[in-house]
């Protein structure tokens, strides 16, 4: 059996927010293309998944919000076909054109999908390389690159319909998760673990003092070294004291040196560590059950390298 699980969909390639943009369908190709140059591609579990429902979907979100985004979908798609706009401006980053709805309601399904087969045994863990990306995605607003957050939907999927106790979330992008935070602080259910670069978007950082809550801000230039001394003293001993049945990812690779929509330190080594730390805490706890969900990571050569140490840890290659 292969033991990782490598999640993804044709329609994550469809969404673009034009010609130039960071958060592109390249990403997704550099991602592949590493994993066959490098051959970790070859023993993944590939699969698809059907898109997720919109009732999985209001775990997480707000069902107006839910409802407005498919109507925006739906607008676009009418003014398109009249010789209107291909983008629907959401904020001066983030823009849906008329697959956005489709590759969301695709990249949640992915989630939901990796996290059914990880509970059920089939695979000890996932990854799903599906965008849009989610988490700066709020109950009730999309922002940042994201419009429903994967990561977020999962977590709750796997307390309200598969009965967990306790889960977790670690989220090591270098922006802060504000929309994961948004949707699960103060639910005790939930541990959400993170740093990210601060001052940086989303501008403010955490904005929740809840007790489930683990946020840690790191100065830009931010390296490894100093990020490690940090997930030893802050994150796991609240992990372990958690104990979670289950861990989601949301795994951002932009806190790579080379990637300029940051200024942190990190190179592959340290997200191949980071994974370790985790996969230790999901072996002691959570029967070794982890789905991790791409979130950032932008320089196209760092964003493969990165998810190919990633990868490797977590299928033990």
């Amino acid at each position: 059996m292969n033991k990782t699980g490598y999640f993804t969909h044709g329609d994550c390639r469809k969404h673009e927010m034009g010609a130039g943009h960071p958060e592109c369908p390249a990403r997704l190709d550099a991602i592949e293309d590493r994993l066959l140059a490098c051959g970790v591609g070859d023993i993944l579990d590939r699969r698809e998944a059907a898109p997720a429902s919109l009732a999985d979907i209001e775990l997480a979100h707000d069902r107006m919000f839910v409802a407005s985004l498919r109507g925006l979908s739906q607008t676009l798609n009418e003014e398109l076909a009249a010789g209107g706009p291909a983008h629907a401006q959401i904020d001066p980053d983030t823009s849906m054109n008329v697959h956005t709805w489709d590759a969301a309601l695709r990249a949640a399904g992915l989630a939901l999908a990796a996290t059914d087969a990880v509970i059920a045994g089939e695979l000890e863990n996932a990854f799903c390389a599906v965008r849009p990306p989610g988490h700066h995605a709020k109950r009730n607003q999309a922002m940042g690159f994201c419009f429903l957050n994967n990561v977020a939907i999962a977590a709750k999927y796997a307390l309200e319909r598969h009965g967990l106790q306790r889960v977790a979330i670690v989220d090591f992008d270098v922006h802060h998760g504000n929309g994961t935070e948004d949707i699960v602080a103060g639910d005790q259910r939930i541990l959400m673990v993170s740093f990210y670069q601060h001052p940086f978007y989303p501008y403010g950082g955490s904005r929740s003092d809840a007790a489930n809550l683990v946020n840690l801000p790191v100065p830009a230039y931010t390296n490894g070294m100093a990020i490690r001394e940090l997930v030893e003293a802050a994150w796991i001993p609240r992990l372990e004291a958690h104990r979670p049945e289950m861990i989601f990812i949301s795994a951002g690779f932009d806190a790579h040196r080379e990637d300029d929509l940051g200024q942190m330190g990190l190179v592959e080594q340290d997200f191949a560590w980071l994974t370790n730390r985790i996969k230790d805490v999901a072996r002691r706890h959570a029967r070794k059950r982890i789905v991790s969900c791409l979130e950032g990571g932008y320089n196209l050569s760092a964003l493969g390298r990165s998810v190919e140490a990633h990868l490797r840890v977590l299928a033990d290659v």
